[in-house]
């Protein structure tokens, strides 16, 4: 590492709002730090480091000849230790390694770039609240490596960067202490996950959460406002493999990746735009509700519900079994647009158990190719409510559950297509939905029913729409 100037101070005020922002530190925080002048000051000043202390790294490219210890450093929620970069992405980190955590809470990094580490980014289950944010993230591309690992509880990963891959290995994994806990309260939220371009069919997910004998832990996970594009490196965009989790208000764009719901229970899917790509919404597992979706040219099938191999993972569960489908039961489906996919609703047929009690209620279903509906095992899926409209085939779906009417949508300036005055779709929900409160959009769900589809007729401005670059990121407001 070459020598550079490093700015250390304590006790600032406002941590929170230094860190968002992406110039220097305000001149009353400088001016109460001090220099320090080679890479052995500054693992003392982390040494130093005290709940409220902010270290700045001046910029400049720094290769590290030893990674950088954070060991036994405990901030405050109130006052966490923030190790920052002098402006976003002007710190450049390469070398084998970067940071090693250990043992330590309350701690943000924020602002570097990682370039071509060989080392996996590890927040280990010793850490706690550990915020990552305005990252870029540009590891080696070394076959098998996964980037960063999360495995401490209620960690922040936010505003970051990854990108660059095209070899096997993830993007970002959240798994637990031991072999089948998974972290809890992890929020991951505002980052630009894009250009993974490994050929093969597994093993390049941008975001897994758990792997299959962590399935029952529960993760309480939120998975928010995060962009994907070009997300090739696996057909599973955010592969859940926990139970618990929250995937919303997400934009998966020109990807072969979608969301898939591959192992675990009670997993919110809600609000997310899956946008010109080949994989929709996948779903296995127990009750899972999956709701406000809007899915627009998806090749494959806007939504599969799943069968399964077996019909429900248990503790003591032998690891063979735990690997396989886990057939859905009491698995919600409703309040969807689909439009213009290979298919808007499918199943499968390949494995023999079926699903249970599960709905496919109040969607809006349009193309004008192929079929709206292919559901081979049907004994236990309630159809009603939905609407069907364009060319394509209805399918095998059943003629008691949809309606043939035309919609009535037209494109927004985002290029999402919603409900127009006069719709027969507003209003026209065939059952309630209490936990259902707003639509795709972010507004309330009010009238006498909910509309069917995504979209609740409205004509305020969206809280909500599909994200572009420049929502997400280590520059993003």
């Amino acid at each position: 590492m070459d020598r550079r100037t490093f700015l250390a101070t304590t006790g600032v005020a406002g941590v929170t709002g230094l860190v968002a922002a992406a110039g220097t530190l305000p001149a009353a925080a400088a001016a109460r730090g001090r220099l320090v002048r080679s890479p052995d000051e500054l693992q003392t000043a982390i040494g130093h480091a005290v709940p409220g202390s902010v270290i700045t790294v001046a910029d400049g490219t720094y290769e590290l000849t030893a990674p950088i210890a954070v060991t036994g450093k405990r901030g405050t929620c109130d006052e966490p230790i923030v190790v920052r970069a002098e402006s976003v992405g002007g710190v450049v980190l390469t070398g084998a390694q970067s940071f090693v955590l250990s043992a330590s809470s309350d701690v943000t990094i924020s602002g570097f770039a990682f370039c071509g580490q060989t080392s996996t980014f590890d927040v280990p289950p010793d850490c706690k609240r550990i915020r990552l944010t305005r990252n870029d993230f540009q590891l080696a591309d070394v076959e098998g490596l996964h980037w960063v690992m999360i495995r401490g509880d209620q960690t922040e990963f936010d505003h970051n960067e990854i990108h660059g891959k095209s070899t096997l290995g993830i993007y970002l994994g959240v798994e637990g202490a031991g072999a089948d806990q998974m972290a809890a309260g992890v929020r991951i939220h505002h980052n630009y996950f894009r250009d993974h371009s490994f050929p093969g069919d597994n093993g390049g997910e941008p975001i897994r959460l758990g792997v299959s004998p962590r399935a029952l832990s529960t993760a309480g996970a939120v998975v928010e406002l995060n962009l994907f594009e070009r997300a090739n490196g696996d057909p599973e965009a955010i592969s859940v493999k926990s139970s618990g989790n929250t995937i919303r208000h997400n934009t998966i764009r020109d990807s072969l990746g979608g969301i898939v719901l591959r192992h675990g229970n009670g997993t919110r899917v809600e609000g997310n735009y899956l946008l010109s790509g080949q994989n929709g919404i996948r779903i296995y597992g127990n009750d899972h509700l999956v709701v406000n979706n809007y899915l627009e040219r998806i090749s494959g099938s806007g939504v599969v519900l799943g069968s399964g191999n077996v019909r429900d993972h248990y503790p003591g569960e032998p690891p063979k079994s735990r690997t396989g489908n886990d057939a859905p039961d009491r698995v919600r489906i409703a309040l969807n647009t689909v439009l213009d996919c290979g298919s808007a609703v499918t199943g499968e047929s390949h494995r023999t158990l079926p699903p249970l009690e599960c709905a496919v209620t109040d969607n809006l279903l349009v193309a004008d190719n192929g079929q709206l509906v292919n559901m081979p095992l049907q004994d236990g899926i309630t159809w009603s409510g939905n609407i069907h409209w364009g060319q394509g085939a209805d399918g095998n779906a059943p003629a008691a559950g949809f309606t043939r009417a035309d919609p009535l949508l037209a494109a927004g300036p985002d290029g999402v297509r919603r409900l127009t005055a006069g719709s027969p779709a507003i209003d026209a929900a065939s059952r309630s939905y209490p936990e259902v409160a707003t639509d795709l959009d972010g507004d309330h769900r009010t009238g006498r029913a909910a509309d069917i589809g995504a979209d609740e007729y409205s004509p305020r401005h969206a809280k909500y729409r599909p994200l572009t670059s420049t929502d997400v990121g280590p520059h993003a407001r």
